[in-house]
């Protein structure tokens, strides 16, 4: 489980059910590989690098192990407009023709977690900021990407002042592009939010260029 930012662990023995404890143990390629295609699935286009980085494997990690698995037809190799790395798909993976999705991203989401994967996707330059010092700050202490779509439209610093009931919106900003519906469906999203948290209200500050306009539309 998981207390704030630290991590609480168990004996594998007590955390995982016996059928799991009792499977014979994959050699070490044999989980690499393995580790490899779920990232794939889960990332749906990566380099090498980005289906390396999903469970933090080592570059010595996947030597081989990639090429292995376009030899095997289990990745498929794609060029991703704008990189200069090859890419790579799952033989599964399904094209959308339309991506509807609407979520604030944590700073350890996987979608933004990779840093240069999120600026080359997106165009979305993202830092998190909470050992930044405070006068060095551009968006906040604990800023969320917001998704909307196909597309990451806006950031926002929030924090849950959970003895008065109030989730706080300290400074939103939207990246160049965002449509006009921003400030309105962000704002939907951080109903979600407080709900979710239990909080009675929310509580925006005019900060930022979105801050006028979620103070209109709540």
């Amino acid at each position: 489980s998981r207390r704030s930012f630290e991590r609480l662990y168990d004996l594998p023995e007590r955390a995982l059910p016996k059928v799991v404890i009792d499977m014979p143990v994959p050699d070490t390629a044999d989980a690499h590989r393995e580790l490899l295609r779920i990232s794939a699935r889960a990332l749906g286009v990566g380099t090498a690098q980005c289906l390396r980085d999903y469970f933090r494997l080592s570059p010595a990690d996947i030597v081989g192990r990639i090429d292995e698995l376009v030899e095997e037809g289990e990745l498929l190799p794609v060029k991703i407009e704008g990189w200069h790395r090859p890419g790579y798909v799952s033989k599964d993976a399904r094209k959308p023709r339309k991506v509807e999705a609407r979520a604030l991203l944590a700073p350890f989401d996987p979608l933004v977690f990779e840093r240069t994967r999120t600026e080359k996707l997106f165009d979305f330059h993202y830092r998190i900021e909470i050992y930044t010092p405070a006068e060095k700050r551009r968006y906040g202490y604990y800023v969320l990407p917001f998704l909307l779509n196909e597309a990451i439209v806006a950031r926002v610093a929030l924090r849950a002042a959970r003895p008065k009931g109030v989730l706080r919106v300290l400074a939103p900003y939207a990246d160049p592009g965002a449509p006009p519906e921003t400030a309105e469906t962000l704002m939907q999203e951080l109903r979600t939010m407080q709900n979710w948290l239990g909080l009675e209200q929310i509580e925006i500050t005019p900060a930022g260029d979105l801050g006028p306009t979620l103070g209109v539309v709540a």
